[in-house]
């Protein structure tokens, strides 16, 4: 109800707004005029999920590329290091693997800053701002005249380079209702497995042809193509913030400061600023489900790059590959990968339309079914087992190929499931719960790696593999588990501000 000595709102701004629907006279709420969808809701043009379908796939895909385009940047410049050490006069064999982690450490730090950002200020502008400073980072490493520039570039690109990976999900939930977000989850979820396999392909036979700088020069240019097509395709998604600039707009129109988003929880900005930043530590740190699920999405991805690490010394050395065909070794994990996010994809919704046909509530446990949560999980230490005493035994190459198949098959399942989990169980701060769970398993990519030789040259390849096959084993129950604990610990968890 409007106070009396207050304007009320025009025939066209009633469309917009609803009157305190409490009833409540008390202090501010007593004026106040809430901003929400035009009647009827779902047939609003702001609201992004009344877009047409082929806006909304131009807008997945285009996130979905630079999620591809950044990860690709981690090992894209694998291949070069050997010029690297050489051209700065180093032979630390350290520091020639951290050159190449450190980017991923970056990744580990960057979403806890841009996830809370994109959830205070909109998508859009941490979107728009670090696609600029990706290519800015780029462009110095192509330019760094010694290793310490170099190692400083690398990873401030890292944290920059993270964005797409961890608000991506937040962009998908935005725009895609839960019984059709499973597919759009699929395509987005492949660049960070993707993007590091297809790298060292790339970077293998470019720095072959030109040199190490060149790697950078080539992301440079995508780079910048790509941020400024992204700026003109993608709008801003973010329902509060879309509905706050719309309060806004209604104030600075009619002059009338009443006008409050519904979403508005009342909080000055800088609370919600620092409850924003804050968020993703917490509910890592409160949170058993997000918890659980980031620790064992941790532990596969370091196994995972600790595997990657023996690729180039294992398909040189054993089956005489050239240092530009060496990068080839990757794409058995790709190919694998591509399989399984056509079976994820396919599945991811099923079940929830299966409930919704029923007239049933969706669960976030219905992304984890048995066709999901069973053969991703086991798929990953039966390709690990396949690759090391394939590659112990010196088998035919395409051996430990099909084993690299499997675990990326596996990886892409468990990955995209876990993801799907995490979003529609904490769908108003999915950006922050995927921030939690990129901080985790960059963390594990980053640094695993580094002593990844050391458990090869102690065990061998085949012993090795077999013992990160049964850690990876040992944690495949857990998505298991979830689907029939899950929500009894949703339940018993309080409400994360």
């Amino acid at each position: 109800m409007s106070s009396p000595t207050q304007p009320c709102p025009s025939e066209e701004e009633k469309g917009s707004v609803a009157t305190n629907p409490t009833g409540d006279q008390n202090e501010e709420s007593s004026g106040s005029f809430e901003v929400f969808w035009d009647e009827p809701i779902d047939q609003d043009p702001t609201n992004p999920m009344n877009w047409s379908l082929a806006r909304k796939w131009t807008i997945v895909a285009a996130v979905s590329f630079i999620t591809f385009l950044t990860p690709l940047a981690s090992s894209m410049f694998a291949p070069g290091v050997p010029e690297v050490m050489v051209d700065f006069e180093s032979s630390s064999i350290i520091l020639a693997t951290f050159v190449v982690s450190v980017y991923i450490l970056g990744f580990a730090f960057g979403p806890l800053i841009v996830a809370p950002l994109s959830e205070y200020s909109g998508r859009l502008v941490v979107y728009n701002t670090c696609n600029v400073l990706f290519l800015v980072f780029n462009i110095a490493s192509a330019l760094a005249p010694n290793m310490a520039s170099l190692v400083i570039f690398r990873f401030l690109d890292g944290i920059v380079g993270v964005t797409p990976t961890t608000i991506g999900s937040g962009t998908i939930v935005d725009v895609f209702p839960t019984e059709t977000r499973g597919r759009a989850m699929a395509l987005w979820s492949l660049g960070p497995l993707f993007g590091p396999i297809v790298g060292p392909v790339v970077g293998g036979y470019l720095v072959q042809a030109t040199s190490w700088r060149w790697v950078f020069w080539v992301l440079s240019i995508v780079g910048g193509v790509s941020s400024i097509a992204f700026y003109f395709i993608v709008p801003e998604t973010h329902t509060p913030t879309i509905l706050a600039r719309k309060a806004a707009r209604l104030r600075k129109e009619t002059g009338n400061n009443a006008y409050r988003s519904r979403l508005d929880d009342g909080l000055p900005a800088r609370q919600r600023f620092l409850q924003s930043i804050l968020r993703p530590s917490k509910m890592l740190c409160r949170s058993t489900i997000i918890a659980s699920m980031c620790i064992y999405i941790a532990a596969l991805y370091g196994i995972l790059y600790i595997l990657f690490t023996t690729f180039t010394e294992v398909f040189e050395g054993q089956y005489g590959f050239s240092s530009g065909a060496s990068g080839l070794s990757f794409l058995g994990s790709g190919v694998g990968m591509l399989l399984g996010l056509v079976y994820a994809g396919s599945l991811s919704d099923r079940m929830i339309k299966l409930r919704l046909k029923n007239n049933e509530q969706p669960q976030p446990e219905d992304r984890l079914p048995w066709y999901i949560a069973i053969p991703g999980p086991l798929s990953i230490p039966i390709g690990l087992f396949i690759y090391g005493w394939g590659t112990d035994k010196q088998v035919h190459w395409i051996v430990p190929e099909i084993g690299n198949a499997v675990t990326g098959y596996g990886m892409i399942i468990t990955l995209m499931g876990i993801q799907t989990y995490l979003v529609d169980a904490f769908t108003q701060h999915a950006a922050s719960a995927i921030a939690a769970c990129t901080v985790l398993r960059s963390l594990a990519g980053g640094l695993l790696p580094l002593c990844g030789l050391k458990l090869y040259d102690k065990l061998g390849l085949g012993w090795g593999n077999t013992l990160l096959a049964f850690i990876a084993l040992a944690m495949a129950p857990i998505p298991i588990l979830f689907q029939f604990f899950g929500a009894q610990l949703r339940a018993r968890s309080k409400p994360l501000k």
